[in-house]
């Protein structure tokens, strides 16, 4: 089952500095690869307003998507979660790439 997540940023998050300069980028880095490694995550990555990221994910319910990315060292001091919702993936065309 896939999931859709928007995330946004949260305290600690210093606007004006790059993703690589704030606090505690590397272990989140590291979590974030693991994640994708593992094929929770699928596609990800910030918004336009480079505030918002938003993730899909593949898991079996909404609280095992919470559940593993409480575990991010980011999480709720440089990004909080707005939302997770389901999502029917009806067209994909990354196998075709």
């Amino acid at each position: 089952m896939y999931f859709v997540m928007l995330r946004r940023s949260g305290p600690e998050w210093a606007a004006g500095l790059p993703l690589e300069q704030q606090s505690g980028w590397e272990a989140h880095a590291v979590y974030m690869d693991a994640l994708v490694n593992d094929g929770f995550i699928v596609l990800g990555g910030p918004l336009g307003d480079e505030e918002r990221v938003v993730q899909a994910v593949e898991a079996a319910s909404e609280q095992e998507v919470r559940d593993r990315l409480a575990a991010d060292p980011w999480s709720e001091t440089h990004l909080v979660i707005d939302t997770v919702q389901p999502w029917t993936v009806r067209l994909d065309g990354r196998e075709r790439r």
